[in-house]
């Protein structure tokens, strides 16, 4: 009989979007005559660009034809997608070198699947409120996870404690689900704490291109130190539309290098590298493809028109917020809206409350987290027209 990994039951027994889906599904049946407006599960609505759609049918003609056929490829991604990443980077400033740009099929998996470069022992750090992954694929795992508080006072964005050692910190900026932002000063303290304390920061940047503030980092490698001691993660889904397609990139510098237990070093981007090639046959080469087209300057060209399109979704909530005197943060280089529930009611309250009289689906922010029992997330990439009348009955409902 095998031996169960027994970590599973310690996760909580629906995933936050599976109870979402349920509750949104029972309504429906029993109110067909109610149309609902989706602003919960931060998908996209735009359809892929031009310039990416062409280079996708490109690919699939090069693997029509023997002359262009691409069978299995290099599992850390084809050098002409991870240059054009490095080339991305420096045009925002920050030098990221090629090989260092690993190729995957998505953020979240590469947040979850680095846990295995990390004995159990390791404690993590993660944000409450958090999205949901970072937690759960530790807990699987076995490792210790404490907690810093996100709250209203230090605007959901939690800064070091001294007091409170850790050796692997999650930290995501545009933050998922506030859409709180780190200026560069606030980023410093965190790679000098983890520089300090020997600690590895998880960089999740999947929400990068949002942010227009060119004040904001964008990246953590856009602080000094932070290639000693920071991994980071991106994603095409929310940049690109590449939520059904699947293409992201993970970071992992060559200066990440530790010490064993028998005092040999260690680096993470071997490790890393290791793993992916034992476990991972790449990203196919047609999405690649696909890909390298959305960093060229047609490409991005696109990219940010959609982006301004939910920008301006997330201008029309954070409008109705203002008018309502309810606070909120994010919306502003993030297309995430979170705020405090009204009425003082929890947040699974607010949902049924919410589905039930304005058939508006948002999220409940005790999904991410204890700090979130009383706060809600929307997101900003409905279409307008729904945006809209979603506003619009909120309005009449408050």
């Amino acid at each position: 009989m095998p031996k169960l990994n027994e970590n599973y039951k310690k996760l909580q027994n629906n995933y936050l979007f599976a109870e979402i889906a349920r509750r949104v599904n029972e309504f429906t049946s029993e109110n067909p005559d109610k149309p609902v407006i989706r602003l919960g599960i931060g998908d996209v609505t735009k359809p892929l660009t031009k310039s990416a759609l062409k280079a996708l049918h490109e690919g699939v003609d090069m693997e029509g034809s023997s002359d262009t056929f691409q069978g299995y490829g290099p599992e850390q991604g084809y050098a002409f997608l991870r240059e054009a990443i490095s080339d991305y980077y420096k045009r925002n400033g920050v030098e990221v070198d090629a090989d260092a740009v690993f190729i995957s099929d998505g953020a979240k998996s590469d947040t979850g699947n680095i846990t295995e470069l990390f004995a159990k022992d390791n404690v993590i750090l993660v944000p409450d409120p958090v999205y949901p992954v970072y937690v759960d694929t530790n807990t699987m795992d076995g490792k210790e996870i404490i907690y810093m508080n996100g709250t209203e006072e230090n605007h959901f964005l939690p800064m070091p404690d001294e007091s409170v050692k850790a050796d692997i910190i999650y930290l995501c900026s545009p933050n998922n689900p506030t859409g709180a932002c780190y200026n560069k000063e606030q980023l410093k303290e965190w790679v000098d704490y983890a520089l300090k304390n020997q600690a590895v920061i998880l960089f999740d940047s999947a929400y990068e291109a949002f942010v227009s503030d060119p004040e904001l980092p964008r990246s953590i490698y856009a602080i000094e130190g932070a290639r000693k001691c920071a991994i980071e993660f991106c994603s095409l889904s929310k940049t690109a539309g590449f939520t059904g397609t699947r293409c992201s990139y993970t970071i992992v510098p060559k200066e990440l290098v530790f010490t064993d237990s028998n005092g040999e070093e260690l680096s993470l981007h071997g490790m890393w590298n290791r793993r992916q090639s034992t476990k991972y046959n790449g990203t196919a080469f047609l999405i690649q493809h696909g890909a390298a087209a959305v960093f060229t300057e047609e490409g991005m060209k696109e990219c940010q028109e959609n982006i301004d399109y939910y920008m301006e979704n997330a201008r029309i909530i954070s409008d109705m917020l203002k008018k309502k005197g309810i606070w909120y943060t994010g919306g502003e280089n993030s297309p995430y809206i979170w705020f405090k529930c009204p009425g003082n009611m929890d947040s699974w309250e607010f949902f049924d409350y919410l589905l039930e009289k304005a058939q508006i689906v948002g999220t409940p922010g005790a999904g991410f987290g204890k700090n979130g029992k009383n706060y809600f997330r929307l997101t900003s990439f409905g279409k307008h027209e729904s945006t809209r009348e979603a506003m619009k009955r909120f309005d009449e409902l408050f």
